[in-house]
């Protein structure tokens, strides 16, 4: 609804949205339809996230491409 919306834009946890590849964001770059091309949000403490892509789909050249490996390797670079 648009208060939750609202809610998550205001507190900053909409971590992820569909865009072009220069980084707009646009309804063509949008594949489902979400709302305001939403595409990962976290909690309000923001450590839980919650994500439409899948990105593990894509970690291995064998399923089809790595680009989804580059989000888990720069999670793993800001833990160490």
């Amino acid at each position: 609804d648009g208060d939750t919306l609202k809610e998550l834009e205001d507190n900053g946890q909409i971590v992820f949205q569909y865009c072009t590849p220069d980084g707009e964001v646009t309804q063509e770059a949008n594949p489902n339809g979400s709302l305001k091309n939403i595409a990962g949000i976290t909690n309000k403490d923001k450590n839980v996230l919650g994500m439409m892509p899948h990105p593990e789909r894509y970690c291995d050249p064998i399923l089809g491409g790595i680009d989804g490996s580059l989000i888990f390797k720069s999670i793993a670079n800001f833990l160490k």
